[in-house]
C-alpha cells in the first residue's frame, strides 16, 4: 500500500460536491475520483500509522480496510433517521480499543469534513454501564480525573467536548465541586486541525504525538471501565 503523503487538495473539493449531489447516480459516476481522493489517502494513512500507534497506544485497534475496519463507511444507514441521502459528507476515521465492539467504546477518532477537521480522544456516548463505572472513578479518584483533564500535557493540545446533561446525574449531588465534570455524558477532548495540516505528510507525524498527550485520559477511562491501556 501507498505511504501517506496528505489527502489531496480535491478530498475537501470531492466532499463539498459530493455535498451538493448526495444521490447514488452522482456517486457511482464519480466513484473513481472518490477512490483516489477519500479512499485510498485514509487507507495509506491508517497502514502508515500501524507501526507508530503500536509503540504508543498498543491497545489501539489499526485496521487499514475497506471496510470493517478502522475507516468508518461512507454509506448512511437511512433506516431510522428523516434524511434520506445515501452517503456521508465526511471521512470518519477511529481507531478503538481492541475490546471495543463500536463507536462508544475507547478510542481516538479522526474528522474530516468541510465545516471542521478535528481529531478526539476519549469515549463518545459510552452506554449506561460504562457511563456509571466512569462517574464512580470520578467520584472516587478526583484528583486523578483532574490531573487527566486539566493537566499541561492534555491542554496544550485539547478542550473537553461540551456534551453533558443539563442537571446533575441520578443520585449526585448538584452541589458536588465537580459536577460540571460529572454532567459529561461523552468523555472526549478533541482538537481542531487546519487544511493544511490534512494536506500535509505531518498528520502522519501529528496523530501519535495527539494520542501521546491524551494518554492521561484514555489511561483513566480505560481504567474505570476494566480494560488495560
Amino acid at each position: 500500500m501507498a505511504t501517506f503523503t496528505g489527502f489531496p487538495k480535491d478530498t475537501l473539493e470531492f466532499l463539498d460536491d459530493l455535498g451538493h449531489n448526495n444521490n447514488r447516480a452522482w456517486f457511482a459516476e464519480h466513484k473513481l475520483r472518490y477512490e483516489a481522493s477519500v479512499l485510498a489517502p485514509a487507507l495509506a494513512l491508517i497502514e502508515s500509522l500501524k507501526k507508530p500507534l503500536d509503540k504508543v497506544a498498543p491497545m489501539l485497534s489499526v485496521e487499514a480496510k475497506k471496510s470493517g475496519g478502522s475507516l468508518m463507511r461512507i454509506y448512511k444507514d437511512t433506516r431510522f433517521s428523516k434524511d434520506k441521502t445515501p452517503y456521508k459528507t465526511n471521512i470518519g476515521i477511529q481507531f478503538r480499543h481492541v475490546a471495543g465492539k463500536d463507536v462508544h467504546a475507547p478510542g481516538v477518532y479522526l474528522h474530516i469534513a468541510n465545516d471542521e477537521c478535528f481529531f478526539g480522544a476519549g469515549m463518545w456516548r459510552p452506554d449506561a454501564a460504562a457511563l456509571q463505572k466512569i462517574r464512580a472513578a470520578i467520584l472516587s479518584d478526583p484528583t486523578v480525573w483532574k490531573k487527566a483533564v486539566d493537566g499541561k500535557r492534555f491542554r496544550e493540545t485539547y478542550s473537553l467536548y461540551d456534551d453533558r446533561l443539563k442537571t446533575a446525574p441520578r443520585g449526585i449531588d448538584r452541589e458536588h465541586p465537580l459536577i460540571i465534570d460529572l454532567r459529561l455524558k461523552s468523555f472526549l477532548g478533541t482538537c481542531y486541525l487546519k487544511r493544511a495540516q490534512i494536506e500535509s505528510p505531518q498528520l502522519l507525524s501529528d496523530i501519535p504525538r495527539f494520542v501521546k498527550q491524551a494518554a492521561p485520559l484514555m489511561g483513566f477511562l480505560c481504567q474505570a471501565v476494566e480494560q488495560p491501556y
